[in-house]
């Protein structure tokens, strides 16, 4: 299944995508993709929905990110060797985590706002995991058990904030606008290979990653066992695993993004995001 939120910020509804791409309304079903609906019998449920049943939703609503306001928003850092080497950073040897805001969370398809102060701010394309089952101490062999499904994420990054004001890479990852997730949740079902898809990203329709999760140095298993060794996941929670190379920061000379650039992005059976950026101003 792709299920989706659609509408306008903070009244979002929940739908699911059919076979011909046209949303369906999921409100007689559920009140909202929370948590709770995101457990393996929940989604088993939707998964037995006749969509001819189900209201087809007119026009081309906006998408708001397919998880309502998760509790935990983790980021995997460095996490692709090639990445590692053109940020001049360690290749790690055991995955780099950091958090990120639930509150900078926004739609696929909206503005990115560079915070005041803000110099040099990055992209990344990443593929998120949406945690659907409670994990505390899985075996890589039972991680998938635990997975509702993925999405296509953008890794929006101020890397003045986060490389030149000391302490935790949070600095720079937690402005309001700084978590693009979506277009759509996908159930594990729909992908023959989570370490087979391929990523890109482009600014201004030149491309800037090319990349394929099969390089990631740590898999979807490995991360999902691993961060549950020193955290419970929550249903709802998003971990965001990394970026192949070709970050504004790694270029020569460092190309980052500036008001009015649009960046699009992505992924094998994830769908695409485009984000235009655009200047903080109070009320934003």
């Amino acid at each position: 299944m792709k299920l989706v939120r659609y509408g306008q910020p903070g009244k979002e509804k929940p739908g699911l995508i059919d076979a011909e791409g046209k949303i369906r309304d999921l409100s007689a079903i559920l009140p909202d993709l929370t948590p709770e609906y995101l457990n393996q019998k929940s989604l088993a449920k939707l998964a037995r929905t006749r969509l001819s049943r189900l209201p087809l939703v007119r026009g081309r609503p906006r998408l708001g990110a397919p998880i309502l306001q998760p509790g935990n928003f983790i980021g995997v850092g460095l996490n692709y060797v090639d990445h590692a080497k053109e940020t001049k950073l360690p290749v790690p040897s055991e995955p780099v985590l950091f958090n990120k805001a639930p509150n900078c969370i926004s739609g696929p398809n909206d503005p990115v706002v560079m915070p005041k102060n803000g110099t040099k701010l990055d992209w990344e394309v990443e593929l998120a995991i949406i945690i659907g089952e409670r994990a505390w101490h899985v075996s890589e062999r039972a991680a998938m058990d635990h997975i509702a499904g993925f999405c296509l994420a953008n890794d929006v990054s101020e890397r003045a904030f986060q490389m030149e004001h000391g302490g935790q890479w949070m600095k720079g990852k937690c402005a309001p606008t700084f978590g693009p997730l979506g277009p759509w949740l996908v159930t594990p079902d729909e992908i023959p290979n989570v370490q087979r898809l391929n990523l890109w990203l482009d600014v201004n329709g030149e491309r800037m990653q090319t990349g394929n999760t099969k390089t990631m140095i740590f898999g979807v298993k490995k991360l999902v066992s691993y961060i549950s060794d020193f955290m419970v996941l929550e249903p709802g929670d998003v971990i965001i695993t990394g970026t192949p190379p070709g970050v504004a920061m790694g270029r020569k000379p460092p190309r980052y993004l500036k008001p009015g650039d649009v960046v699009t992005l992505g992924a094998d059976y994830l769908g695409e995001q485009s984000q235009e950026i655009i200047a903080w101003k109070r009320g934003l």
